[in-house]
């Protein structure tokens, strides 16, 4: 593809792109097709001859758009939001434009130094201890994601503890994904310990997790990371990261702070009080701009307070790799930051989105999600049928309708017949979870396009389904 013909077709890729997103709101929000049903509509053997590429767009309208499930519609309230915004994906545009391999320094010093401005900048917008910034002792990295950071946290951890039999400390609401960092760094799931809860607020109870401590290290093993979450992924919980932290310090265990989700809510300061104990406890604490600051996927954010540690479990230099601005100490290598050796020029995208919307316009998207998500929850708890979660600090809601004379199997049944027939509407989607017994019902607001009458209208449906499960189960 010539550079000429390269913009003819990409001009024609922008302008498809900002038609659908333009036009999202006109598809069902969750996928209508069958199991390999679109693996059915392709050709089964790569053409022989080059297409050109108007092939390509006409078989993305006919094949690939109808088994889209689409994040970017403004009813899509299921799991949390992939924010996907203009800015962003310009940033990913001119990043792939680019083709940067930004594993060292000195292989784009441009990939390296925007990366430690922009991880710094969000720090700052988030109120984060100046220790998580590049130019201290920490530093911040770009990852494709919490579950990337959760393996290199827990490599860190291992690192500083030094030998023996480790342990890990999690609740049973934490992200399944320290469990797997567990099994992929050695640790192994057996050495994974499972802290008590509140049972109300589902918070890890910091006293268990000092008993279990002192009970392994009695045994013999190293307690070696313990995982906080600000906002976990059922209910958006959030631990007592300061009354951990003081666990932690008294036991010398690493901190690290999953805030995957709930943690750019901090740009607004009302919201700042979920950081709370971060800026003196946490060793490691990671967010994602691609859930719900306007950033599409992959983009999370892991801080350090201390990056020696991870860079001595992580570096590795063959001769190949060796190079005068590696050896004379003065840069970042962020090869090892990661465990992939190769890394994108991912800083594009969130440098994009803090530029276009400053500040401001971040705190007015986040407040705005709040305000609706507050919105929805009062119209359940107008309603007697369904029962509320009290604990909505951010933009999930978690509720559950209640039937009459059901047992609690049945009452689950006709909860998840709900929902299936909420998601086959087409008008809306939304997931579940389980927690205290119960199957209970996740609405998350997070897209920009999502306004009150996009929430409204999901009530309406939600009420109207119940009614029809009510009066004729499946």
């Amino acid at each position: 593809m010539t550079p000429e013909e390269f913009r003819t077709y990409g001009k024609q890729v922008v302008d498809w792109i900002a038609d659908y997103l333009e036009s999202v709101e006109q598809y069902p929000v969750r996928a209508p097709v069958a199991p390999g049903e679109v693996r059915a509509a392709l050709p089964a053997h790569p053409p022989e001859r080059g297409e050109p590429f108007e092939a390509v767009l006409a078989d993305l309208d006919r094949v690939v758009l109808p088994g889209i499930t689409h994040w970017q519609h403004p009813s899509f309230f299921a799991y949390f939001p992939a924010n996907a915004s203009g800015p962003a994906v310009l940033g990913d545009l001119l990043s792939s434009g680019l083709g940067v391999q930004g594993m060292l320094w000195a292989t784009s010093p441009a990939c390296t130094e925007l990366e430690t401005v922009v991880v710094d900048w969000l720090a700052e917008l988030l109120g984060l201890p100046e220790r998580f910034r590049t130019d201290a002792h920490g530093g911040g990295v770009i990852q494709d994601s919490a579950s990337s950071a959760a393996v290199v946290a827990v490599l860190a951890a291992r690192q500083r503890a030094g030998e023996g039999r480790h342990r890990m400390y999690v609740s049973s609401q934490t992200h399944s994904s320290l469990e797997k960092a567990a099994r992929v760094t050695g640790v192994g799931a057996e050495n994974v310990r499972v802290v008590d809860v509140d049972p109300q607020t589902l918070a890890m109870d910091p006293e268990h997790l000092d008993r279990l401590i002192r009970e392994d290290r009695a045994a013999g093993c190293v307690p070696t990371l313990v995982c906080a979450t600000i906002g976990t992924t059922s209910t958006t919980a959030v631990d007592p990261v300061r009354r951990i932290g003081e666990v932690c310090r008294d036991h010398g265990v690493w901190l690290h702070v999953d805030a995957a989700y709930a943690g750019v809510a901090a740009v607004c300061p009302e919201l700042r009080w979920c950081n709370d104990g971060v800026a003196e406890y946490a060793d490691s604490y990671v967010t994602n701009p691609h859930k719900w600051l306007l950033t599409n996927f992959d983009c999370s954010v892991l801080w350090l307070g201390d990056r020696a540690p991870m860079v001595e479990a992580l570096s590795i230099l063959p001769e190949y790799l060796r190079n005068a601005a590696t050896s004379s100490g003065e840069v970042i290598d962020y090869r090892d930051w990661q465990v992939p050796l190769g890394r994108r020029f991912r800083a594009l995208k969130l440098w994009a989105v803090i530029r276009w919307y400053g500040a401001e316009g971040l705190r007015a998207h986040v407040r705005r999600c709040v305000e609706l998500a507050d919105g929805f929850a009062e119209m359940v708890a107008g309603d007697p049928r369904f029962e509320l979660d009290p604990h909505h600090p951010f933009g999930l809601v978690c509720f559950r309708p209640l039937w009459p004379d059901a047992s609690a199997a049945e009452a689950d049944a006709a909860t998840m017949e709900l929902m299936e027939r909420l998601n086959d509407s087409g008008e809306l989607f939304l997931s579940h979870t389980k927690v205290r017994g119960h199957v209970v019902l996740r609405l998350a607001v997070g897209s920009p396009a999502t306004e009150a009458k996009h929430v409204e209208a999901a009530w309406r449906r939600i009420v109207k389904e119940y009614e029809a499960v009510l009066a004729n189960p499946r």
